[in-house]
């Protein structure tokens, strides 16, 4: 997963659909692009999505961008365009046991595959944000920065980020002390202020040291799986 196929290249100035353009061109239909959004709080799930953009106007996405460069309400438009207009879409969610279980990259990785194997349609091509996934089952190109450079990684990413700030919403009326609504689970001053005065809750990362230093003795280190966010998941 290092280079583009033979035959095919892209400009400079090729814009956000420049990578899909030239795949096209060679022969290669449909491409997935894949990311996820989470791996860096210590709080809440990891959450990836893969997306499939169909070719034309229909797969150019009004406002299209790495989701980070977004206002909230610019991703949220986004997000309706792309599950409207999508030839295939999927989100899957690690959550916070699973990830102390695997570690934070196993379990990036892990859920980009899940992601991947969820699509409806299967994919020809995957491209990847800045690192290569082995497992995809198809050939694939990681870019660095990819989510600001391919337009199906940036449509995986809103949908990946819009998805975990739902989650993290919801899990911020079960849980209000920590400000999940405001921080999504970030490692922020008001976060770690809330973690010392309450210690952790079930959707704390333990592999995290800021968490395992405010469990309490009575706390241990075992959590439950969460539930009650399984439809934010569905498609």
């Amino acid at each position: 997963m290092s280079a583009l196929p033979r035959g095919s290249t892209v400009r400079r100035d090729a814009g956000l659909y420049g990578y899909e353009r030239a795949l096209r061109r060679v022969g290669l239909d449909p491409i997935a692009g894949v990311d996820e959004a989470g791996r860096g709080p210590c709080a809440g799930p990891l959450v990836a999505a893969a997306v499939i953009l169909p070719d034309g106007k229909r797969g150019q996405i009004p406002e299209l961008a790495d989701s980070k460069l977004l206002t909230a309400k610019a991703r949220e438009r986004c997000y309706e365009q792309i599950r409207q207009r999508a030839l295939a879409w999927s989100v899957v969610a690690i959550e916070a046991p699973e990830c102390d279980r695997l570690g934070m990259h196993v379990a990036n990785v892990e859920a980009l595959r899940r992601a991947l194997f969820r699509l409806d349609v299967r994919a020809e091509y995957v491209l990847t944000d800045g690192f290569p996934v082995d497992g995809l089952g198809v050939p694939g190109l990681a870019i660095w920065k990819g989510d600001r450079v391919a337009a199906c990684i940036a449509a995986a990413s809103v949908i990946a980020k819009v998805t975990r700030d739902r989650v993290m919403e919801h899990w911020d009326k079960e849980y209000p002390q920590y400000g999940f609504g405001i921080h999504k689970g970030y490692c922020t001053p008001e976060h770690q202020a809330a973690l010392d005065e309450y210690g952790p809750c079930p959707q704390h990362r333990r592999r995290f040291e800021n968490v395992r230093r405010s469990l309490r003795p009575d706390m241990g280190q075992n959590v439950t799986s969460p539930t009650g966010v399984e439809s934010l998941y569905e498609r």
